[in-house]
């Protein structure tokens, strides 16, 4: 994917480890001031509640920036895929007004309190942190492993076994959230999300420069246009249907973003901070995940993957290649330690509490499932490498987990007497049918529909089944409350 990268030289692999060093120590630094460590729930992963609204920006920023948006969306070559970003903005939009109100108000360490609390019954947020939990550890954590490792193999060894920087990788990630929870890998995202923004817009600039501003000119039209055809990634009509509802989902209702976001002070503060993520979303990401992929492909054509590190290794001074390393490797520890802290969390306050026993010492237990979890993370590895688009595969993956679950929070945030167990036939109904349409059915050509759109078909479905198996299986009847709950209005 990246092969054409030069092999780093002594300096620049020094480079690399002392700025990751420095990045360390400021985190350590920051960390150490904290006022109390009592191994509650709130202290290990809400950071006991007292992150700042630039910490929550960081945080939010780089859990979602890493190798594969670097990597993967710069792979596809085309202006095209600044939609997932564009529309990102919309989703952060709605985390900050409509979400956030309702996670604080309702005391939430988990999203899936939530829904206990919205159905009273305790089976549905199981089921929801089982799904995320297992989206986490076959998706999201092994797959930033993968992207990352890739890269640094292709930097620094092409003859050093990928695993060997998987592992490095993960053993740093897992110390952030082992020695500083939810805080540290706040800290951490802020501190070295300055670097990367930094260092990925300079790659722009410089892009850029070496086709003298200039990547127009001799460029086939589907490389540059915002309408996508029936037949590319993101054909334009996605962006009226199913487009929006990932946005929601991956924003307002995945615990990997809105942990973050539940880690203020006050609602006020969080959705500063919301704000803040939402404006470099749309002012900054769109240009550094698609700008230089449409650069390669000027340069080299049609590379796939390999176009950012082509690009990189093309246009990037000597002496920034070291630097530049950093920022890989630091994108990758801040989203593999940030997914990690949210999949422990999940675990300890949703899973160990409920059925093993009490935790006394929420951090104890964090460091044991953190080594669990990225030993795990590394042996999965493999099945990444023979993906042929990893920004594309993470997209349609996310689907058999991202409607069911947002049709749980659909049912709970706009109805009143729905019972967990029609809340589970909707969800199942979800994760089966669009299983079926992924593995069997689209790709035999009996349902041809974008996978996008097909999310709507999952959404809407679940919601129905959900509705229904509440009235007729448990005779229960729904109240629609609308946005009642959102504005802090509804009667019970």
């Amino acid at each position: 994917m990246l092969e054409n990268l030069p092999q780093a030289s002594g300096i620049q692999i020094v480079v690399c480890i002392l700025l990751l060093a420095f990045i360390g120590l400021a985190t350590w630094w920051k960390v150490r001031q904290a006022k109390s460590h009592d191994g509650s729930s709130k202290d290990v992963f809400l950071a006991g509640g007292g992150l700042s609204w630039i910490f929550i920006a960081g945080a939010i920023t780089l859990t979602n920036l890493s190798t594969d948006q670097l990597v993967g969306m710069n792979g596809n070559q085309m202006a095209l895929l600044a939609w997932w970003e564009i529309c990102g903005f919309f989703g952060l939009l709605i985390l900050a007004f409509v979400f956030v109100p309702v996670y604080y108000r309702n005391n939430c360490t988990t999203v899936t309190e939530l829904l206990e609390k919205r159905y009273k019954g305790r089976s549905i947020r199981t089921l929801i942190s089982a799904l995320f939990l297992l989206g986490n550890i076959l998706i999201y954590l092994p797959a930033a492993l993968y992207s990352g490792a890739l890269f640094l193999q292709s930097l620094f060894g092409g003859n050093v076994p990928i695993l060997f920087f998987a592992a490095i990788l993960a053993s740093i990630s897992a110390a952030y959230t082992i020695f500083g929870g939810l805080r540290a890998v706040a800290v951490m995202d802020t501190y070295s999300g300055i670097g990367i923004l930094g260092l990925a817009l300079l790659i722009v600039f410089l892009a850029l420069a070496a086709v003298d501003f200039d990547i127009v000119t001799d460029m086939p039209a589907e490389r540059l246009t915002m309408i996508g055809g029936e037949d590319s990634p993101i054909p334009f009509h996605t962006l009226f249907t199913g487009m929006i509802f990932i946005q929601i989902f991956y924003w307002s209702t995945n615990q990997n973003i809105t942990q973050k976001a539940m880690a203020a002070p006050t609602v006020r503060e969080a959705q500063k901070g919301v704000m803040v993520a939402a404006a470099i979303r749309i002012l900054i990401v769109p240009a550094i995940v698609v700008i230089p992929g449409i650069v390669a492909y000027k340069l080299f054509g049609d590379v796939g993957d390999a176009a950012y590190g082509r690009l990189v290794a093309e246009i990037l001074p000597d002496w920034l290649a070291g630097a530049f390393a950093a920022m890989v490797a630091a994108a990758v520890i801040t989203t593999f330690s940030a997914v990690l802290n949210s999949s422990v969390a999940l675990y300890s306050v949703d899973f160990h509490d409920q059925f093993i026993g009490e935790v006394k010492d929420h951090w104890k237990l964090a460091a044991a499932i953190s080594v669990l979890l990225a030993v795990t993370s590394v042996m999965l590895v493999p099945l990444y490498q023979n993906a042929e688009s990893i920004i594309n595969l993470l997209q349609q993956l996310n689907g058999l987990l991202s409607m069911p679950i947002l049709s749980a929070f659909v049912v709970g945030l706009l109805f009143r007497g729905v019972c967990a167990p029609a809340a589970i036939c909707g969800v199942t109904w979800g994760v089966l049918l669009y299983g079926a349409y992924t593995f069997q059915l689209e790709p035999a050509g009996i349902i041809t529909i974008h996978y996008i759109d097909f999310m709507v078909a999952t959404l809407a479905s679940s919601i129905i089944v959900a509705l229904a198996s509440n009235a007729l299986l448990f005779g229960n009847r729904a109240t629609f409350i609308g946005l009642s709950l959102v504005r802090g209005t509804e009667v019970s």
